[in-house]
């Protein structure tokens, strides 16, 4: 699965750049988007990510392009690879990690994927 974000003045830190806890949450979201859409009638929370390591700075107006691609299933889990790239920088991305779900009852007990 393929999203886009734009950094607007409200995503940046006290230096102009990206905040880091904003893109985090971007990867966070995207990827239990991707996880909801191949497990439809699945309810998720997020386990992991893999690293937080940030490759490039990031300024206001830049259009980020997320790339989510299942990598690994589990018994009740399931792990998305995660890519965020800048749009005009394409050849370098700015973020890569592993995203891990597991599917939940109602309760908060694990469940096994379909």
């Amino acid at each position: 699965m393929q999203t886009h974000r734009l950094v607007l003045p409200g995503d940046l830190n006290h230096y102009g750049f990206l905040f880091g806890g904003r893109l985090l949450a971007w990867v966070d979201e995207a990827s239990w988007i991707a996880a909801s859409l191949d497990y439809p009638q699945c309810q998720f929370v997020t386990v992991a990510m893999a690293t937080v390591e940030f490759h490039h700075s990031v300024r206001d107006g830049t259009i980020l392009t997320i790339d989510c691609e299942r990598t690994r299933e589990g018994v009740s889990s399931v792990t998305y690879a995660v890519t965020v790239w800048d749009r005009q920088t394409r050849p370098d991305p700015i973020f890569s990690t592993a995203v891990s779900f597991v599917r939940v009852d109602a309760a908060g007990r694990k469940l096994p994927l379909p």
